[in-house]
């Protein structure tokens, strides 16, 4: 990242650019002979009393005294991705949403307040696509006023890394107390390579409500209820895919298939059709039958029936620390497109 100007060092941002996304080379010593520096990206979200604010595209906050800063420049937003399709932020936070849709839901302005018995933090959480008709402190005290009167923890989800994201209002959340839970990365693909997967799709049995067996091996299902079933359903067009269990646990694509209906499944998942794109969500592999490509047969599966509908564009959502699943989508052709931050009332 260059700074300089006939060699010398520039500092060529001002608090007139809070809203950029700039790059900042800092001083880390006390600047003498040997100074040593380092750089941060990411938007420019305040510029108080002598501290500049910057969010990066992880969501992390770094704080930057001014007199530290050895150079500065506003950079451009991140380069166009190099795979997969094009997509704005706007269109996939839409798109997601409607994926996931809570049981109850009432509007603050631009905000959407969702509430589904407290089942996931998607299904619980305000959702801030826009401007809520108050001021940010003002309508937070709505958020956790509406929570409250629900008896569950005040969320709002938020979005950074991507042009036209949140990092202002991440910044703003924290000001008024709220910290981050969880973060996740929003990815996205190509979806016919994922139907070109190389998996016996015979194994996958494909319907349009989840089973007691599929519930069963479902993870997030310990509260039941209906209000599990109305998120779980939830969506344009929704598929359920299961690959019922061994009795010998052998993992083999075809003994699966063959150990019928009411056997505890080997994987299952859940992908949501919804014009160009298919999202991907709940695949899980019983621990007896990992490392046996039933994931990807899962994938595979549901891609299909996902182009058969006419979509072309994959998505899914990974936490950050899921190193398993990250690997298996970097070899899929899933690359990040932004990620996506709860972040609780104090």
């Amino acid at each position: 990242m260059e700074f300089t100007i006939g060699g010398r060092l520039e500092v060529r941002i001002t608090p007139a650019d809070v809203g950029k996304r700039v790059s900042v080379r800092r001083r880390t010593d006390n600047g003498g002979p040997g100074a040593e520096f380092t750089d941060v990206v990411g938007v420019l979200t305040s510029w108080n009393n002598g501290v500049l604010s910057i969010t990066r595209k992880s969501g992390e906050s770094v704080h930057i005294v001014e007199s530290s800063v050895a150079a500065g420049k506003v950079v451009p937003a991140a380069p166009a991705r190099r795979r997969g399709p094009a997509a704005s932020f706007g269109e996939l936070a839409a798109v997601t949403a409607r994926a996931w849709q809570p049981v109850e839901s009432e509007a603050l302005g631009d905000w959407r307040l969702r509430a589904a018995g407290g089942f996931t933090r998607r299904a619980n959480s305000a959702l801030p696509l826009g401007d809520p008709g108050l001021p940010v402190g003002e309508a937070l005290g709505r958020v956790r006023d509406w929570y409250e009167e629900r008896g569950l923890p005040a969320y709002v989800q938020t979005a950074t890394g991507a042009e036209g994201t949140q990092e202002l209002l991440c910044a703003e959340l924290e000001r008024h107390g709220w910290r981050r839970e969880v973060s996740a990365e929003v990815r996205i693909a190509a979806l016919a390579p994922v139907g070109d997967l190389e998996a016996d799709v015979r194994a996958v049995r494909l319907t349009r409500e989840p089973d007691a067996a599929w519930l069963a091996r479902y993870q997030r299902f310990s509260t039941p209820g209906p209000h599990v079933l109305r998120v779980l359903g939830s969506g344009p067009s929704v598929w359920f895919a299961t690959v019922p269990g061994s009795t010998e646990a052998t993992g083999d694509a075809a003994d699966a298939a063959d150990a019928g209906p009411d056997a505890p499944p080997a994987a299952i998942g859940r992908c949501v059709v919804d014009g160009r794109w298919a999202g991907f969500m709940a695949v899980e592999v019983a621990p007896e039958h990992r490392r046996r490509g039933l994931a990807t047969t899962v994938m595979a599966a549901l891609a299909r029936r996902a182009l058969d509908e006419g979509a072309s564009a994959a998505w899914l959502q990974v936490e950050e620390d899921n190193e398993g699943a990250r690997a298996l989508y970097d070899g899929m052709g899933f690359a990040a497109h932004h990620r996506y931050h709860h972040y609780r009332s104090a």
